[in-house]
C-alpha cells in the first residue's frame, strides 16, 4: 500500500481530491504515508482521526498534504467546513479518509480509491494493489488487497493510471 501511495504521488498535483474508502484496517493511512513520502512532505503521516485533519507541508516545492479522516464525521460537507478543506483545495493534495458521500462536493474532479482485504486477511499488513488495469499482486503471504482506482470529472479524463498496477 506504501509502495502504491508513492506511485499515486506521481500522478497527484495541488488541486487533486482524493477519497479513499475502505474498510478498517484496509490500508487507507499506509496508502497516505505512502503519497507524503512520494510529495516530499514534513511529518509523518499517521492516522488524523482523533485530530480530523493534519497539514503536512512540502519540504521542497510541491504542494502540502491535507490528510482527513471523516471517520467520526456524521455528516456531509456541512459538517466539515470548518475544516476550510474548500480553502486549501487549489494549492494542496488534499486526502479524505472515509470521504465517499460526504466531501465529493468539494470538487468535481477527484480520485477515488477503493481498497478491499482479502476475507481472511490481517488488517496490518501491507498486501497487494489492484490498479487501473486490474492486475492483482500477492506482497505478503495471503494478505491480498484489491485496489480500484477510478477518476471522476474532466481532470482526471485521458489520464493514464497504469503506473499504478504491479
Amino acid at each position: 500500500m506504501r509502495d502504491l501511495g508513492r506511485r499515486l504521488a506521481g500522478l497527484l498535483r495541488p488541486g487533486d481530491l482524493v477519497l479513499l474508502t475502505g474498510q478498517l484496517g484496509a490500508g487507507k493511512t499506509t496508502l497516505t504515508r505512502g503519497l507524503g513520502e512520494g510529495l516530499g512532505v514534513r511529518g509523518a503521516v499517521t492516522s488524523p482521526t482523533f485530530v480530523i485533519a493534519r497539514v503536512h507541508p512540502p519540504l521542497g516545492d510541491g504542494p502540502p498534504l491535507v490528510h482527513v479522516d471523516a471517520y467520526r464525521l456524521g455528516g456531509g460537507l456541512d459538517e466539515m467546513e470548518d475544516l476550510d478543506l474548500d480553502v486549501s483545495l487549489p494549492e494542496s493534495v488534499v486526502v479524505v479518509e472515509w470521504g465517499e458521500g460526504r466531501v465529493e462536493e468539494l470538487s468535481d474532479d477527484r480520485l477515488h480509491v477503493v481498497i478491499s482485504r482479502a476475507e481472511g486477511a490481517p488488517a496490518e499488513s501491507a498486501g497487494a494493489a489492484k490498479g487501473a488495469g486490474g492486475l492483482e499482486e500477492a506482497v505478503a503471504g495471503d494478505d491480498i488487497r484489491e485496489v480500484a482506482v477510478t477518476g471522476v470529472g474532466e481532470r482526471w479524463a485521458g489520464v493514464d493510471l497504469s503506473p499504478l498496477e504491479g
